[in-house]
């Protein structure tokens, strides 16, 4: 479950270890807002449809009275002017008449007319009859929807539904509908999480490794370069001037999607190197046996390209298939290294 939050997030090579019976270690890499992460992983997000009771006292329940299937929970609700906070008391029943391990899909929508946040809900096949009972067995009763242990709203059923989807609204910003929907579709958590310790990795330490790994790599490119340059002369050039357009575009490409440079990310650069090398090699020793045989410059490089072609091919497309598998189902730096 916390996995299935944090990739959701959109948090690229995560740690997460089991640390003795009852820690979890959870490492996230490039993370700015933490606040907004510890409650994103912490959240239980166990999700209640409870009615109000609107037939028994709430002044007297406030004064201890509760009745015996009753509890008082409070309504969260922000003033849109002047973006205070306040909580109101209802009662409602203890009894919940449906749970969030029902729900298929959780999205984030915007109202008409620039209105707020709010997340649609869908129900599964057995969600959807539940709450199709529900709602016609209570019209013009109010249905609390409440997550951990707090009411988001308590619209009035106005009639029979039965469409199997539901809406939670309230002064959400767009990025805490977000994250509620997130925890909705990763699911609750079977036991609440309490955060013991929250240690940020400064840049000094984080970018030590990352200064390393960048070296060892810059390192090794300078000597494929070096030795492609001088084991096959102008080729070798080319091959190299090619080599760092690559490795340009690559850069590129992790700037634009804001990727996080982490240590196996560097491992899969460094092999990206590695293959576009073999690739140059394969092709070089095929000219190399054509010009042996006597036929001209331009013939030898056409014959070298069409005979390697299908290996290199081969490599990269085995290369692929490879690196999906273990994007599909390795986690944490497996995922960064594919």
């Amino acid at each position: 479950t916390i996995r299935n939050r944090i990739d959701q997030f959109g948090v690229r090579e995560p740690q997460i270890i089991a640390e003795g019976e009852d820690r979890i270690v959870v490492q996230l890499p490039g993370v700015k807002d933490q606040q907004r992460a510890i409650e994103l992983v912490g959240k239980t997000a166990l999700l209640e449809f409870k009615l109000v009771d609107e037939g028994a006292s709430l002044e007297e329940a406030l004064k201890g009275n509760v009745p015996e299937d009753d509890q008082v929970l409070y309504q969260k609700s922000v003033d849109p002017q002047s973006g205070r906070a306040t909580k109101t008391p209802m009662l409602v029943k203890k009894r919940a008449l449906l749970t969030g391990d029902t729900i298929k899909t959780a999205k984030v929508n915007f109202g008409d007319q620039g209105g707020g946040a709010h997340v649609s809900l869908s129900f599964d096949t057995r969600g959807a009859k539940v709450f199709d009972r529900v709602t016609a067995e209570n019209v013009k009763r109010r249905l609390a929807i409440v997550l951990d242990d707090t009411i988001y709203s308590a619209p009035v059923i106005q009639e029979r539904i039965s469409g199997g989807e539901a809406q939670i609204t309230g002064s959400f910003t767009p990025e805490e509908a977000s994250d509620l929907a997130i925890v909705l579709r990763a699911g609750s958590l079977p036991a609440p999480v309490k955060v013991i310790q929250n240690v940020s990795i400064g840049p000094s330490l984080g970018l030590d490794s990352i200064t390393k790994g960048v070296r060892a790599a810059l390192i090794g490119a300078l000597l494929v370069v070096a030795f492609m340059a001088f084991y096959y002369r102008f080729a070798g050039l080319v091959a190299d001037f090619a080599l760092v357009f690559n490795i340009l575009f690559l850069l590129a490409g992790m700037a634009a999607f804001s990727a996080t440079l982490t240590l196996p990310g560097i491992a899969g650069i460094i092999l990206a190197i590695g293959m576009a090398v073999d690739s140059n090699v394969l092709i070089f020793e095929r000219i190399r046996e054509e010009l042996r045989s006597k036929k001209s410059v331009r013939a030898s490089i056409d014959a070298g390209y069409d005979k390697a072609f299908w290996t290199v091919v081969d490599s990269h497309v085995t290369t692929l298939i490879t690196a999906l598998i273990l994007f599909q189902f390795g986690t944490g730096p497996i995922k960064g290294f594919a």
